[in-house]
């Protein structure tokens, strides 16, 4: 190739290179969501519980808010990084009715919540708050809202509230599954677990099919975590387990194989379900996030970033075969027993038995909204753009 021959095809591919380039460059943008719309149990309940039934006691919240806020744990929880990292305040729980703006979002969680309807009361660890009743307080307040905006409100009711045309703008998490399966964890033997883990994914995806018919159209989907893992799942902590477990009942770190292993069912066709989402919805973005797999990081790796020994609780008292969970009193052997805190909460990553302390929120919070453990790997800030 000539010399005059090389600068005509540079000068023909240069503008295709500056397009390309600038494809690039639109693609590595942050997308601008509007709002936050966040969905699940007691792991990202912000206030709906406590709103609904019986507000939280002092030790929660203690090390981050000092009072509490309705959080099961010390302070902050995934959902609370997650929205500071998109640059929203802390989201208003959707029932909660005093002091509240829902500008940027809402948040439809509820402690105790299942995607599937149990027979359970609430005095009996359930909630009226499932997730197909999160979706329709979602479509009852994206309704309600819009009349602020076609009726002609003022803008003093307007400006707590997000625009029409943002819902579909904004980015939709999810964070449930956790109480099904400790729900089929508790009648093995009794029914068939690979059926009704079928059926739970199935009643996840219907819900997500009425968000998508709703307006919602971007989706940061978390599986469920190591609920083996969970320190009151242990032997240890475990009253009922007064033998040593036979071999392969744990792993390497404490956990229980068997409830792990349902998890895993779980977010293996949790995962094949969002596959079979993506191609129904081609308008839509559908991440996928493994947060057993980063919350197993933190368990597997407590020593090494700074944590005592993952089975140890911060907050309850659970020795001699009693459980007496965090800020609850009790006669125990005779002794008035308040189950408090421990001195440091930052060194734990169990909060109260069953959630996760501010800390190790933190650090998992960190791991995930950076795109490292989702599919496709995208950053939290660009998953409008997976479609």
């Amino acid at each position: 190739m000539t010399m005059v021959s090389f600068i005509h095809v540079a000068f023909i591919l240069f503008p295709c290179f500056l397009s390309l380039r600038a494809e690039e460059i639109k693609s590595s943008e942050a997308c601008e969501f509007p709002a936050l719309f966040n969905f699940g149990d007691s792991n990202s309940d912000t206030g709906c519980m406590a709103s609904a039934f019986y507000p939280e006691v002092l030790p929660y919240g203690e090390t981050f808010f000092h009072e509490p806020v309705g959080r099961a744990s010390d302070g902050r929880l995934i959902i609370d990084f997650i929205a500071h990292h998109l640059g929203f305040p802390f989201l208003s729980a959707f029932i909660n009715s005093i002091g509240t703006s829902y500008r940027h979002g809402a948040n439809f969680a509820a402690g105790s919540s299942t995607i599937r309807r149990q027979n359970r009361t609430v005095f009996e660890g359930g909630t009226p708050f499932t997730f197909e009743i999160q979706t329709q307080q979602f479509s009852q307040f994206k309704e309600r809202t819009g009349k602020f905006f076609t009726q002609g409100r003022k803008n003093s009711f307007r400006k707590h509230f997000p625009r029409p045309e943002e819902f579909a703008k904004a980015i939709y998490t999810f964070d449930i599954g956790q109480n099904d399966i400790a729900a089929a964890i508790n009648n093995v033997g009794k029914e068939d677990s690979h059926a009704v883990i079928s059926d739970i994914v199935d009643y996840f995806a219907n819900q997500l099919r009425n968000l998508h018919g709703l307006g919602g159209r971007i989706f940061w989907i978390h599986n469920t975590g190591p609920i083996g893992c969970l320190p009151v799942a242990m032997p240890i902590h475990n009253a009922k387990t007064n033998v040593t477990p036979v071999a392969g009942y744990l792993d390497q770190n404490g956990c229980v194989n068997y409830q792990n292993d349902m998890a895993k069912e779980f977010n293996k066709k949790l995962k094949n379900i969002v596959v079979k989402l993506r191609a129904e919805f081609p308008d839509s973005s559908l991440i996928y996030v493994d947060m057993f797999s980063a919350k197993y990081e933190i368990i597997s790796k407590a020593n090494k970033e700074g944590f005592v020994d993952p089975s140890e609780i911060c907050c309850g008292y659970h020795e001699d075969g009693y459980h007496l969970y965090c800020g609850n009193k009790a006669m125990i052997n005779g002794k008035e027993i308040f189950a408090g805190s421990c001195d440091d909460p930052s060194k734990y990553i169990s909060w109260d038995g069953v959630h996760y302390t501010e800390a190790a929120n933190r650090w998992i919070a960190n791991k995930i909204i950076n795109g490292s453990f989702s599919d496709p790997p995208l950053p939290i800030a660009h998953s409008c753009r997976a479609q």
